[in-house]
């Protein structure tokens, strides 16, 4: 199986049996707890049940600190993926990841693992090979929002415990898959023409179309000071966002490349650093793999980021 996938030399292959996604995201995402988080090729693969669309489908993930990647669709017949949901207590109409239990490993191991060109085994497309879809084009900014009609996210650091990050997310309608799955917070993307930059008229927000590279929460302070140094797009007050200007870009449903944001954003920044520590110990991050706010404990845990800055209404 790992031959027809032809997995790169640092992925070790086999199969973490009791791997869900959000064990992988704890992790890798609380890797690095020193200054200087090394950004290592280590990688681990596991399968999981995706019961997010109008069926169930069975995938097989690499996960690492740098990776995040669907290796291939297993065809599983559809009652078997039913079973399993629901001894693991769930059901068709439950929107969420379940982890393979025992009956549904031992028919991957005999049809898939150990079988040579399993008919089961569809590869996604290499990701090195495939050009990134950036989805339909953005119109184009032309400051039409007025005053009245912009929203004024907070966009100073702050300190905020469980329960204020769940009211935060009530009061702004956030999307978060587990907190408020009929969230639909509405914005509107348009594209600043410099191909670095999306602004958001909504929020009044410019976003970087890509990102900073996973780090520490230190380094990254460090980075953005490099970013605003090197005036990216000709704009030198870039920052981290805070939890309410990351979730605002939070989509009810994925896009072609597995991720709960806008298309016109890269898929290189699954998860992102807020500008919140958790109280009383840890990191908030916004999970657009996961969709949902994340918070992970450790002294110094690594995160990607995504720069914003506030634009000046005329």
């Amino acid at each position: 199986m790992f031959d027809k996938l032809k997995l790169s030399a640092s992925t070790t292959a086999q199969v973490e049996w009791d791997m869900t996604p959000d064990l992988a995201f704890c992790t890798f995402s609380a890797k690095g707890l020193r200054d200087a988080l090394v950004n290592t090729d280590e990688r681990i693969c596991y399968f999981f049940i995706d019961n997010h669309g109008d069926v169930p489908k069975l995938y097989l993930m690499e996960r690492g600190t740098r990776f995040v990647n669907i290796l291939a669709e297993i065809t599983a017949p559809q009652v078997m993926l039913k079973d399993c949901i629901e001894r693991h207590g769930g059901s068709l109409s439950t929107k969420d990841n379940f982890p393979i239990d025992d009956i549904l490993k031992q028919w991957l191991l005999n049809e898939v693992i150990n079988r040579e060109n399993s008919p089961f085994l569809v590869p996604t497309v290499d990701g090195d090979e495939a050009q990134e879809d950036f989805g339909p084009p953005l119109p184009s900014y032309e400051k039409t929002t007025s005053d009245k009609d912009r929203i004024n996210l907070p966009t100073s650091q702050a300190i905020l415990s469980e329960d204020e990050v769940k009211k935060t997310i009530s009061q702004w309608n956030f999307f978060d898959k587990e907190l408020n799955p009929d969230g639909d917070f509405q914005n509107r993307l348009t594209d600043s023409g410099d191909g670095l930059t999306v602004i958001d008229e909504r929020t009044g927000l410019m976003w970087q179309r890509f990102g900073l590279d996973i780090c520490s929460f230190r380094q990254m302070s460090r980075d953005i000071e490099k970013v605003n140094h090197d005036t990216l797009a000709g704009y030198s007050d870039w920052r981290m966002p805070t939890v309410e200007e990351g979730m605002s870009l939070m989509e009810r449903h994925r896009n072609s490349k597995g991720l709960y944001i806008a298309p016109c954003f890269s898929k290189e920044q699954p998860f992102i650093f807020a500008a919140a520590k958790r109280k009383p110990t840890g990191y908030w991050f916004v999970d657009y793999k996961q969709g949902k706010i994340y918070w992970s404990s450790g002294t110094v845990p690594g995160g990607f980021c995504r720069l914003c800055r506030t634009t000046t209404r005329t």
